[in-house]
């Protein structure tokens, strides 16, 4: 059970930027980057990552935390670390020339569940092969999850 709780808080927190992107458009999206742009010509993260989109990907598990018997700091840990492990990949994906919200199977989905997965797993109990598991059921409801999201017009791309 913990680790279906650490699912939840991991896939709250990679998913409450993209609703919240439904329910304001543009408004307050400020890149997170501030619009630099490194020695490559590419930006470090790009326009899609918002300081309002991290915001409130560590403020949903925050909040849900304590409903799964978790501290709100262990929450707003989890959200962190998996905005971390998804400004890392968007960082990969720009020094690769990849355009925003391209789809890179494997770069899009592990860093953001295994970093969390990994900073929280004696919270909640769990092992290393535990974390692996997570980390697959993850990816696999990602890549699931993305085409229906694109079906509701939760997302501009399928992936």
């Amino acid at each position: 059970m913990q680790a279906l709780y650490l699912l939840l808080l991991i896939a709250a927190a990679n998913t409450a930027p993209l609703l919240l992107k439904r329910v304001l458009g543009a408004k307050l999206a400020y890149p997170l980057d501030g619009g630099l742009t490194l020695w490559d010509g590419q930006p470090l993260f790009g326009r899609a990552k918002t300081v309002r989109g991290a915001a409130v990907a560590i403020a949903l598990p925050l909040l849900l935390a304590p409903l799964t018997s978790h501290a709100v700091g262990e929450g707003a840990a989890i959200g962190a670390m998996a905005m971390v492990g998804d400004l890392a990949s968007s960082f990969v994906k720009r020094r690769l020339k990849m355009q925003p919200s391209s789809q890179a199977i494997g770069l899009d989905h592990i860093p953001e569940v295994l970093l969390p997965a990994w900073i929280a797993r004696t919270w909640f109990g769990l092992g290393a092969v535990e974390v692996v598991l997570l980390v697959v059921v993850f990816v696999v409801g990602a890549l699931v999850g993305s085409r229906l999201f694109y079906r509701l017009g939760l997302r501009e791309r399928p992936y």
